[in-house]
């Protein structure tokens, strides 16, 4: 019973430094940065250039798709990649784990496929 606290106690501790270390850099960072602001610096940057147009524009939803769908692919890949490793040690059990988690990974391409979300309209 003492090691798995023990196994706590060190979780605890490395999430309480991952969300406390990035706040205490971030609020050192401003007290040494030097803060003068003026007119030229609170201007649209655009390569040198002076910005023309809008600078709210729309994007086409297409790309937030593409894009979600590549991330949920992506953290597939963290998900099997540990259980790839140790496979021998988990046994029958992980594999249909991961048989399941792959298979509703392709039933959610499947329903993206069916819905044209692939499917790239031009304008």
């Amino acid at each position: 019973m003492e090691k798995y606290i023990n196994s706590y106690v060190i979780v605890t501790a490395f999430l309480i430094l991952g969300i406390l270390f990035p706040i205490a850099v971030l609020w050192l960072g401003k007290q040494l940065r030097p803060h003068k602001p003026n007119a030229a610096k609170e201007t649209t940057y655009e390569s040198g250039n002076d910005p023309v147009g809008d600078s709210q524009i729309r994007f086409n939803v297409r790309y937030y798709l593409y894009a979600l769908m590549f991330v949920v692919f992506d953290v597939e890949t963290v998900f099997l990649y540990p259980w790839a490793v140790a496979y021998k040690q988990m046994g029958l059990f992980a594999l249909v784990e991961m048989v399941i988690f792959a298979g509703l990974l392709c039933i959610g391409l499947v329903y993206a496929w069916r819905k044209k979300v692939f499917k790239w309209n031009s304008i």
